[in-house]
């Protein structure tokens, strides 16, 4: 990666326990990073010295796990080489953006595989590649087999009749801002009752 290079790493959510963090200061450690960390009962951070840049990493404490999340602006190759290991190892999900001169390289990663690589140039930005789902025939069946639907119909048949009922009553007192809202909530769940019936 030459120095008009960098990667800039979105959404990042990789999951981690505590002995898995301590893996990672220690890797970076060998590898000649500068850097140190701090604990509290949200998250444990640890600060990443990158010539005269300081990376902070997050990981939030979920229960009794970690799990790593921001936007991250990395310029040092094997920092950025060492956080795709991560995406990887983890199985995580991220959005990396890679800046080429004039060009930007966008990866969307789903448990720590490539599902949608798209090159931006300017205005123009064409897919290269796209990972088709996988949907089995057992999951077809499984789909056909649920209940969830059915169950949200029904809930969405009352919140109907409630917004109705909200309506009417902002019609009758003449709270036009309150009715138009409610219109626009009532056409959302028609939209979704449509959905739901198909």
């Amino acid at each position: 990666m030459n120095r008009s290079h960098e990667v800039e790493y979105c959404n990042l959510e990789l999951r981690f326990d505590r002995r898995q963090i301590q893996n990672l200061i220690r890797e970076l450690i060998s590898e000649g990073y500068s850097l140190y960390w701090n604990e509290s009962e949200q998250q444990f951070l640890i600060s990443v010295r990158t010539g005269r840049k300081l990376l902070k990493l997050k990981f939030q404490r979920t229960q009794s796990r970690y799990k790593m999340i921001g936007d991250y602006v990395v310029k040092d190759e094997k920092l950025a080489q060492w956080i795709e290991k991560l995406i990887n190892d983890s199985r995580g999900h991220a959005v990396v953006k890679r800046f080429r001169d004039r060009q930007v390289l966008i990866e969307n990663i789903m448990f720590g595989e490539i599902i949608r690589l798209v090159e931006v140039s300017g205005m123009e930005h064409r897919i290269i590649f796209q990972k088709r789902p996988q949907i089995t025939v057992e999951d077809m069946v499984q789909a056909f087999r649920s209940k969830r639907a059915e169950h949200r119909a029904g809930v969405l048949r009352l919140e109907i009749d409630y917004e109705l009922a909200v309506l009417h009553e902002a019609l009758q007192n003449g709270r036009t801002e309150e009715a138009e809202a409610s219109k626009k909530r009532l056409e959302g769940m028609r939209v979704e009752m449509l959905l739901l019936e198909l």
